[in-house]
């Protein structure tokens, strides 16, 4: 099986005889994955995806908005139904694919359903705007993210 990185790589070659809203929604999927996959756990030395805290089937694009936009959702699922730090995760997922997608999708992050105590919560926190600028104003804060957001080699 190929990994997000190898279709990544080969996209091109798999969307060439696709309409545009194809080739959207396979690179947003691909390129989504691909970004997702080197975030660091806040806690562990490993990366949300060695933890299966994303993997390849939590994304989906669709092209629900009016305004003819790509909808990235990202589902993401917490070790345990209790992490402390599943608001700083969700964060994390945020504030990346902003970097890299905000221009060409929407984003929509979410826990899994059934997945955290408090899922709700979190899920209204992780797509507030006014709450996710406010979170990133704090230094404290903002270091953490960057440190898991932080590319390196793997």
């Amino acid at each position: 099986m190929e990994t997000a990185e190898d279709l990544l790589i080969a996209k091109d070659h798999l969307i060439l005889k696709t309409d545009t809203e194809m080739k959207e929604s396979v690179y947003g999927k691909l390129r989504t994955i691909y970004l997702l996959r080197t975030i660091k756990d806040p806690e562990k030395p490993q990366t949300l995806e060695q933890l299966d805290v994303v993997y390849e089937d939590c994304v989906s694009v669709c092209h629900c908005t009016p305004g003819g936009v790509s909808v990235i959702r990202v589902e993401f699922n917490p070790t345990v139904p209790h992490c402390s730090l599943a608001t700083l995760i969700g964060l994390c997922i945020r504030v990346k694919l902003e970097r890299h997608l905000a221009a060409l999708f929407k984003l929509d992050i979410y826990i899994k359903e059934g997945a955290h105590s408090t899922e709700q919560e979190i899920n209204k926190q992780i797509n507030d705007k006014e709450r996710i600028a406010a979170a990133m104003e704090n230094p404290n804060l903002r270091e953490l993210v960057e440190k898991c957001i932080l590319e390196e080699d793997y």
